[in-house]
């Protein structure tokens, strides 16, 4: 029997949300170049997930949020999520005051908040992350 070694690449996407409207970053690079994203990245060696959400939002648009505020929406691990390769990521959600202002930063070509109910069309698998984070913001606990 022959035995199959995958490569998967570790990340962390944050649904950053703002008086209901949802941050997305305009893509800089392939793939995706140009479309809208979910802030987010690569966790680096040493580093959590949650710790690396937190790095990417404040590298990629300037906000800067504990940690500890964000909430693990769920794990997206979907053999073709994105045309490189194999990449997993672990998508958080946090609620940023209404007067928090961001800039496109490390990666990122520019940032909008888009209202939550219309961000669609996202690059790679963020739509369904969208989806999801929208969903847990309104289903009764």
């Amino acid at each position: 029997m022959t035995e199959i070694f995958e490569t998967i690449r570790y990340t962390a996407d944050v649904v950053c949300i703002r008086d209901g409207a949802v941050l997305l970053i305009e893509r800089g690079w392939p793939p995706h170049k140009g479309q809208l994203a979910l802030p987010g990245g690569h966790v680096d060696p040493g580093e959590t997930s949650r710790t690396a959400a937190a790095r990417e939002l404040l590298e990629e648009t300037g906000v800067h949020v504990d940690p500890w505020d964000l909430s693990l929406i769920g794990i997206y691990d979907a053999p073709d999520r994105d045309p490189r390769g194999r990449y997993v990521t672990a998508a958080y959600l946090v609620t940023v005051p209404a007067d928090t202002t961001a800039q496109a930063g490390d990666d990122a070509a520019a940032v909008s908040w888009i209202p939550l109910d219309t961000a669609r069309h996202l690059a790679f698998d963020h739509t369904d992350i969208v989806t999801t984070a929208r969903y847990r913001l309104h289903a009764p606990f």
